[in-house]
């Protein structure tokens, strides 16, 4: 998630939190004018407003992003411990309706159920039975108590509700440990899964022997690259042939016919810049595409790599000299890629039949 997203997120759960006290004051003023609260307006008002200040300085630290300064950016135990403390201040006023409001206690920790540690939860769950016991413990001992039993009644249900309260918060977390475990997991999988196919897609366009991409893929981004071609913008097209390639495979063998390609392709790779494509066409034959490109621009390029190719040297091998031929077209919009592929082959038909071993052109319209 986002940064952003996750302040949306940390403010809807603090105007969740706000919203409860909301509804905890409500009660509180009723229960002040129907006389079960046992303390002075004045105190009720400086109670209040004590509240509605509290939440506004939590709402001041969410945003101005200081949340995120804490350990905690949802500052989830201190909004648990501020409530907990102003909810035992409530319940040391109230008479016999004490009991009823107990049930506070509980939404305060729920609020942190999902959020606070085992420990930190624990500890809130004590914080909550030892406040509320030493309340009443103080009223039984001021004999303020108008029904003793009640009141012990009142501490043993809420040791059980909390006892529930941290075994059921125990066995969510693990849960969720378990649920981010496996997330994890399956994002460990899905990864090695994107990796097996990113690997896989490599084997498909890639030609074993060369490592140049192979007829179909080069097909395919030639084809892409022609349809977003924009108007007063070319690319340049070459058909290579590696000259006598028949007779070096007759003479010398397959292995010794595969380092020639091999080299080809690695002669080939550091001639071409970033964004140009080679890729092996079949057999000897090998097709590039340079990008934005002009008619001297690719015969430079071609040139280039004729000559490189002519002073390689193979170890171990007696070949002689090597050499290439090329044909050559420009791509423009509106062309047709097999169009283009034709020119170009009839291009590099010239080449071979004027003696080999040079760049022949065959710009559009000219039949060659």
């Amino acid at each position: 998630m986002t940064h952003n997203a996750i302040q949306r997120l940390l403010l809807k759960r603090f105007a969740l939190a706000a919203a409860t006290y909301a509804l905890a004051l409500v009660l509180l003023w009723l229960a002040y004018f129907s006389g079960h609260y046992l303390d002075s307006l004045r105190d009720v008002i400086i109670g209040s407003v004590l509240v509605v200040l509290c939440q506004a300085g939590l709402f001041a630290l969410f945003i101005t992003d200081r949340n995120l300064r804490f350990a905690d950016p949802s500052l989830t135990e201190i909004q648990v411990l501020i409530g907990l403390g102003w909810q035992t201040w409530m319940m040391a006023h109230l008479d016999q309706a004490r009991g009823v409001f107990l049930v506070f206690y509980v939404l305060i920790l729920l609020f942190g159920l999902f959020h606070l540690s085992r420990r930190a939860f624990v500890r809130c769950a004590m914080l909550v039975f030892f406040s509320f016991t030493a309340i009443t413990l103080w009223d039984g001992y001021f004999f303020r108590l108008p029904d003793p039993t009640l009141a012990a009644l009142q501490v043993c249900v809420l040791f059980i509700v909390l006892v529930w309260l941290v075994l059921y918060a125990s066995y969510v977390q693990n849960s969720r440990q378990r649920m981010r475990q496996r997330r994890f997991a399956l994002q460990a999988h899905q990864d090695t899964l994107r990796g097996m196919m990113r690997q896989l897609e490599d084997l498909v366009a890639t030609d074993e022997l060369t490592g140049l991409f192979n007829r179909r893929h080069f097909l395919r981004l030639a084809s892409r690259e022609l349809n977003t071609l924009r108007p007063n913008v070319a690319h340049g097209l070459a058909l290579i042939d590696l000259d006598h390639f028949k007779r070096i495979n007759d003479l010398h063998g397959h292995a010794a016919g595969d380092q020639v390609l091999q080299a080809f392709a690695s002669i080939a790779t550091a001639c071409l810049r970033e964004g140009d494509v080679l890729a092996r066409y079949g057999g000897e034959e090998f097709v590039m595409l340079l990008p934005a490109c002009d008619p001297s621009r690719l015969t430079a390029c071609c040139e280039r790599l004729r000559l490189a190719f002519t002073e390689v040297e193979l170890i171990g091998l007696q070949i002689g000299s090597l050499s290439l031929s090329v044909g050559m077209t420009m791509l423009e919009t509106g062309d047709d890629l097999d169009n283009a592929l034709q020119r170009a082959d009839q291009a590099l038909y010239r080449a071979k039949r004027d003696g080999r071993n040079q760049c022949a052109a065959a710009w559009e319209n000219v039949d060659a």
